[in-house]
């Protein structure tokens, strides 16, 4: 039997980080956590033309920060700020937070975003153009992007036929039990004339612990080229 494991919920704490950063106690864990999942339904359901690829939110005490990580920012801003001012009211309603802080990241390389490749899949299904095409066009952008393995799937009534299938591309290297391999994974769904249709990526980048390794290198040889 195989034993599928979520690539991000595995590596938490080694090579990457929580979505969420706060504490709360019993009573109160439960508010903050619908909270939490109001706030993300919204911006990437308000925001879906700008690509959203992450949102990570941050609590401390009355304190509210939440950074949202898009393809296209400018859509998220807006003209002169003003969506950002219509996105802090909303938050007010959303949470019991008074001091909200909003902060936009700009994705430079959206080919090497899980989320925004199957997304990208998504948007193209949806559109009628075959599954094989748009499967292997984003392996394509995403090794030419410099991702070192991808891996696609795409699962349920492809092409409409009667029975439920899967199909999946891949290249390059896909280690997923090792813990240090630094592995994006994102979702999303098609909703096509036969039924929705379930896109899976999984893009590896390289392994974290050796680039830090490698960092740690370069600042002791420039420190030691300064003395």
């Amino acid at each position: 039997m195989g034993q599928k494991v979520n690539p991000i919920s595995l590596r938490l704490g080694v090579t990457k980080d929580w979505k969420s950063k706060w504490y709360a106690d019993k009573k109160r864990y439960s508010q903050i956590l619908h909270e939490d999942l109001k706030i993300r339904q919204f911006i990437e359901q308000r925001y879906k033309p700008a690509g959203i690829a992450d949102v990570v939110i941050e609590r401390l005490g009355d304190k509210l920060r939440v950074k949202i990580f898009a393809s296209k920012p400018g859509i998220v801003i807006g003209r002169k700020g003003a969506e950002v001012e219509e996105l802090n009211k909303v938050l007010k309603a959303l949470s019991n937070a008074k001091d909200i802080t909003v902060n936009v990241d700009e994705i430079k390389r959206p080919e090497l975003n899980a989320k925004l490749v199957a997304e990208d899949i998504a948007l193209q299904l949806e559109r009628r153009v075959s599954h094989r095409r748009a499967m292997k066009r984003a392996i394509d952008n995403a090794m030419k992007a410099g991702a070192k393995g991808i891996k696609v799937q795409v699962g349920g009534r492809i092409g409409g036929v009667d029975l439920a299938r899967k199909e999946w591309f891949m290249a390059g290297r896909m280690p997923l039990q090792t813990i240090r391999a630094d592995i994006d994974y994102g979702t999303a769904r098609a909703s096509t004339k036969y039924g929705i249709l379930g896109i899976k990526v999984w893009i590896y980048k390289g392994d974290k612990i050796e680039a830090k390794k490698e960092e740690v290198l370069k600042k002791i040889e420039e420190e030691l080229q300064s003395v």
